[in-house]
């Protein structure tokens, strides 16, 4: 995995170009403008969002779809439901701060979306029950965040 934080927005395209033929997939402007977006909004994001990043009227909203489904599937981006049944895609890249399984805070009022840092998952006093022990298991945590709760 390649770090594209802190460097030139020439260097990221660079960067992007050589992520895309490492995985032989074609440099094509849709595929580098929604890697770009991505990695320039640094925590997942909607269909509708990284629409509506991109250039107006220049992308199909379809091809956005499928586009990003095939990242997915190539292990570019994560994808992932966080309860509320929106699909969110972000990019797997070495410079987050977390890494690709971490957990994310829901915003209930405006929908936005943060990274958290690992987590630890434990009872007080107790064990874990036998169905988490050795199980995988996603953790959302949801609320209200700073911005809505001071009415900003």
């Amino acid at each position: 995995m390649v770090c594209f934080m802190g460097i030139s927005h020439e260097s990221v395209e660079n960067e992007l170009r050589t992520l895309l033929k490492s995985h032989q997939m074609r440099v094509t402007t849709v595929r580098m403008a929604v890697l770009k977006t991505l990695h320039d909004h640094e925590s997942p994001m909607t269909h509708e969002q990284i629409m509506e990043s991109l250039a107006s009227g220049s992308y199909d909203k379809a091809s956005v779809w499928r586009l990003l489904s095939e990242l997915a599937e190539k292990g570019l981006l994560r994808r992932m439901d966080l309860g509320d049944r929106v699909w969110r895609y972000e990019l797997l890249d070495a410079c987050r701060a977390v890494d690709a399984s971490h957990a994310h805070f829901l915003c209930n009022q405006c929908g936005d979306v943060a990274c958290l840092p690992p987590l630890e998952i434990r009872t007080r006093g107790g064990e874990l029950p036998a169905a988490l022990k050795r199980a995988e298991f996603t953790v959302r945590v949801e609320g209200v965040c700073g911005d809505c709760r001071t009415g900003r």
